[in-house]
């Protein structure tokens, strides 16, 4: 059998298409252009292997792909192999329209089924989004297509989810019809008609062809789903040991469908064992991107033990444990590792010796073997960092002879990897449960990789280790944030089409049907802060356009070398600063240079330097002494581009700092129109054009739907990405996305977006009702209409009102914290406002410890809140 490929595609000069087979087997068949824009390529099956085949189509220039179509929308053919020859007519396809639609959490959940090709037939293929209990038809203006009545028409058959096929005989059909899709409802016989204009076809007698495929849909789509939002390690329940667990999870979602919500959303969950301290709670700083951290393993179904001994040791602990308001992170995870290892003595190797571990290694030991070496080091060096270990530099070879079975020790080493499988089944169980009960299980991707972790130990090639990335100064931090992460290079990740990226997106996609990009500005820049930097103040952003010299002057400010780029330190700057420590500051760390102006001494020219100085001392003058020095050593209004010194970035926020007040007022004015130009407008296309190479390969990968939560500096550009790509946006009533306003208004949401009460960054709606009186003020009077004043502490009758609003949004989700559902209840609510608080991202290094206050079976059985609750999400029609 010859097939016979067509396609339109306008290529630029000294690009090539190809043909790229999927299944069965992977193949590359380059095409031809014909003429200015059409395509050709043929291929020849004789394999009854071959009767139905998945493709894309790809661009490639210089043997490098440049463009490829997205994997989740591939190109599927049904073939008869007994015909000679066959035409395929395809278009070129980034993505369909409502994308989001024909993902795992919006799947049809409509049996598949083999499709049934006739010889020399016209087969119609079709992406659709079907209603469950609803039948795909084509109908049309001849006998063979039921003369426009549907049930006398030809019935598609779902070969893959949300896509059909139908085969027809030629000898049937007139050489020229027209036709339309329409769904019959199985239940009610009710019929929903294609929305569109009449389709037509042409055919050719004595050939087997495949038309475009068509692009079907038959209703507006009106529906909307409510979820939580909750940390695994913050829930509890009565057997919970400590934190929470997989299978706290599970009774989670129990909870979740007893109240009528689709969704539950959780933070990332990957392994941050880095330290062996509670410093490791921070649940962004993960030694893996593919591994789970150990401490989510339920230990009730790992079993008892058999030493009756240790059962009743431990029974104690957990109980201990378990009773405390919030997580004893050291504690939690010293008492589960060392019950994991008792239960590893006594059958590990009996399990890991099973089929379906091999068959769970086989298809994860590609990462999973270099995680348990990483592990078995990081506890045999009592360090994480593996710059500082004496041997073991990550060659592959020696890995696999220290991970070997017949190794001295595979014993210790392969106890990592009973405890990942074991994470797996349980994950798993979750993730199956979820989807057998039609609840979106949602992840979290964060955007960084720890510089002590495998990845960066195996794959440091892919990531600028003497860069650290952070975010510019938002509402979170006003000195913006270092995460201390290295920043991805990007550009050898687009040398072997984002492989890394594909991989991680891959594995989320076993256990999850949607997932939250963390910071996904970071797709478009990164800021990027030197490694003298402890602050975010000092960063610019990568990729840019840093200004030349001659561009700052076209501005009308005279560029002045000294005094734009250096700390500028004068007689009032340290007054205002140090206050009575002005002198001390003088003796010691800076000098004087002419008139009232100084410089810093050469041993406190950078942050990491003064944060070395102050490292033991905490004292309330030594971290004033400290900051102060910091406010200096950024005092500046240009940053000098590190890899082309001749160009500079305007400083962040330095419109705030004492250099810009030195400034002249036509200054001002020149450097104020330089600053809003080159943060919000200089780099918009460019930041496009660079979001555009990764994300539709990324978003398109697997069948998640996608959520970005793009909070913070905002560039223009991103929302023009995620509307492209039917990216979910997110959206917080009290994050204003416009300039000048102090609230959003939730009733202009877009469609596609996620509306949430607030993240586990902020303040809880009752936590942040306390914070500023004055904007909780405006917000009582002006968004929520009620007159007087505000009352101190937030009601359950005004949460319950704010609640609802966020419901009402027109948001495809609306995803809530635990904490804000329950807050509408007075008599459920936690009593202490302040231990609802997950994360303060001002602090550096916060311990993340909230716990429930109450266990999940008492939360099942609250029957009045969780009616109420039901009664507010099927108000809003998310039900």
């Amino acid at each position: 059998m010859r097939l016979k490929f067509l396609i339109e595609y306008k290529a630029h000069w000294g690009q090539e298409l190809f043909i790229k087979i999927l299944k069965p087997k992977e193949l590359s068949i380059p095409l031809t252009c014909s003429e200015d824009k059409n395509w050709h390529g043929f291929i020849d099956l004789n394999d009854d292997a071959f009767s139905f085949i998945e493709y894309i189509y790809e661009v490639k220039a210089k043997n490098r792909i440049v463009r490829s179509e997205g994997l989740r929308f591939s190109h599927k053919l049904s073939l008869n192999i007994e015909d000679k020859e066959a035409v395929v007519v395809d278009s070129w396809r980034d993505k369909l329209n409502d994308s989001f639609l024909y993902t795992d959490a919006f799947n049809s959940k409509n049996a598949v089924s083999p499709a049934n090709t006739l010889k020399q037939s016209l087969n119609l293929r079709a992406w659709c989004h079907l209603d469950n209990n609803s039948a795909l038809f084509i109908t049309g203006d001849c006998k063979a297509l039921g003369n426009w009545d549907p049930q006398k028409g030809v019935e598609l058959v779902q070969i893959m989810p949300n896509f059909f096929s139908a085969s027809l005989d030629k000898d049937d059909l007139p050489s020229y019809f027209e036709y339309k899709f329409a769904a019959i409802n199985k239940d009610n016989g009710e019929i929903f008609w294609e929305i569109g204009a009449n389709r037509n076809a042409s055919l050719q007698k004595g050939i087997c062809e495949y038309p475009p495929e068509s692009e079907v849909k038959l209703y507006p789509f009106s529906h909307k789903i409510a979820g939580t939002a909750i940390p695994v390690f913050s829930l509890k329940s009565s057997g919970s040991f400590g934190v929470g667990d997989f299978g706290d999870l599970k009774l989670f979602i129990d909870w979740a469908i007893q109240t009528g919500q689709k969704l539950v959303q959780i933070l990332p969950i990957n392994d941050t064992t880095i330290t062996g301290t509670w410093t490791d709670s921070y649940p962004y700083n993960s030694i893996s991107i593919y591994a789970f951290h150990p401490m989510y393993i339920d230990l009730r179904q790992v079993g008892e033990l058999k030493n009756t001994k240790l059962n009743n040791r431990f029974k104690k602990l957990q109980n201990k444990l378990n009773a405390l308001d919030t997580i004893d992170y050291e504690a939690v995870n010293k008492a589960k590792r060392e019950y994991l290892r008792c239960s590893y003595d006594e059958s590990g190797l009996k399990i890991l010796s099973s089929l379906k571990f091999k068959e769970f290694f086989k298809r994860n030991q590609s990462w999973l073997v270099p995680y348990v070496a990483f592990s078995y080091l990081r506890d045999k060096y009592a360090t994480a960092d593996f710059k500082r270990w004496k041997e073991h530099k990550y060659d592959p070879a020696e890995i696999a002879a220290l991970c070997d079975e017949k190794s001295e020790t595979y014993k210790d080493i392969a106890f990592y990897y009973y405890i990942q499988y074991l994470l797996h089944i349980q994950l798993s169980a979750v993730s199956n449960y979820a989807k057998a009960h039609n609840i979106i299980l949602k992840g979290d991707i964060p955007i960084g990789i720890s510089r002590s972790s495998v990845e960066a130990w195996v794959e440091p090639f892919y990531f600028n280790m003497e860069s650290q990335a952070g975010a510019p100064p938002d509402p979170f931090a006003k000195d913006g944030q270092n995460w201390g992460f290295p920043t991805y290079n990007w550009e050898r990740m687009e040398q072997d089409g984002y492989a890394w990226w594909l991989k991680r997106f891959n594995k989320m996609s076993e256990y999850f049907g949607a997932y939250r990009i963390d910071h996904i500005l970071g797709f478009f820049r990164i800021w990027d802060i030197p490694t003298h930097a402890v602050r975010g103040l000092l960063g610019n952003f990568v990729p840019s356009l840093p200004l030349s010299v001659e561009e700052i002057e076209s501005y009308g400010l005279k560029f002045q070398y000294d005094f734009m780029t250096r700390p500028f330190i004068n007689e009032d700057l340290l007054n205002r600063l140090f206050d009575e420590d002005a002198d001390l500051v003088k003796k010691k760390f800076v000098r004087h240079l002419h008139h009232d102006i100084y410089g810093l001494n050469e041993e406190f020219l950078t942050e990491r330097q003064v944060q070395a100085y102050f490292k033991d001392k905490n004292d309330a003058k030594s971290l004033k002494l400290r900051d102060g020095l910091y406010s200096l050593i950024s005092d500046v209004l240009f940053i000098p581009d590190r890899n082309r010194p001749n160009l500079y970035h305007p400083r962040i926020a330095v419109l705030d700092d004492y250099i810009f007040s030195r400034l002249l007022p036509a200054e001002k004015e020149a450097f104020t129109r330089l600053y809003n130009d080159y943060y919000y407008k200089r780099h918009n296309e460019f930041w496009y054009q660079e979001a555009m190479k990764k994300l539709p390969v990324l978003v398109n990968s697997t069948t998640m739907l996608t959520c970005g939560e793009d909070l913070g500096m905002v560039p223009d550009c991103v929302p023009w990405v995620m509307r492209n790509l039917d990216i979910l946006s997110l959206e917080i009533e009290r994050m204003p996305k416009e300039p000048g306003t102090l609230f959003n208004n939730t009733k202009t949401y877009p469609v596609l977006s996620v509306c949430t009460s607030g993240t586990h960054d902020m303040a809880t709606l009752r936590g942040w009702w306390k914070e500023d009186p004055a904007l909780s003020q405006s917000y009582f009077n002006n968004v929520l209409h009620h007159e007087g004043k505000a009352p101190q502490e937030l009601s359950g009758p005004l949460c319950e009102e704010i609640v609802l609003k966020q419901l009402q949004s027109p948001s495809l989700l609306c995803v809530l914290p635990l904490q804000d559902w329950l807050s509408v209840d007075e008599n459920l609510r936690c009593a202490d406002i302040d231990k609802e608080r997950i994360n303060v991202p001002a602090i550096p290094r916060y311990y993340w410890r909230y716990r429930m206050h109450l266990t999940l079976e008492e939360l099942l059985l609250s029957t009045g809140f969780n009616n109420k609750i039901s009664a507010l999400i099927s108000k809003a029609g998310r039900n």
